[in-house]
């Protein structure tokens, strides 16, 4: 597996057992549907929380939350309404966060965006 892969797992490991400190409930991680994914789905409260994780050793080619541009949002729009399909659960709201993990090893900083990002409307 390429370093940046293994990065990325670890990132979203990171990411879920930081969820778990802040009181969530992890439902799935790496959900897939065809080319749809979720990194990681989780429930706060009565709160669908749908997270984009993304992990960079450095900031030097721009921070990782720029990478989440408008083809990526519809792509995970499009991914939570095909898991709030498969798995039939009603839930109150759905939320999309984004967490980034940026550094390595004991100076990861780790930032959490509640709300990130609202589905856009349909063209």
């Amino acid at each position: 597996m390429a370093i940046h892969n293994i990065r990325g797992k670890t990132g979203e490991q990171l990411a879920a057992e930081y969820l778990i400190t802040q009181g969530y409930d992890i439902r799935d991680m790496n959900w897939r549907d065809g080319k749809l994914e979720i990194d990681i789905v989780a429930t706060d409260k009565t709160t669908l929380v749908i997270v984009e994780v993304k992990t960079r050793s450095t900031d030097k080619y721009g921070f990782p939350e720029e990478a989440i541009n408008e083809k990526k949002i519809r792509h995970l729009v499009h991914a939570a309404d095909a898991y709030l399909k498969y798995t039939d659960i009603p839930f109150e709201t759905t939320r999309f966060d984004v967490i980034t993990i940026t550094g390595e090893g004991d100076d990861r900083l780790l930032e959490h965006v509640q709300d990130a990002f609202y589905p856009p409307l349909e063209k």
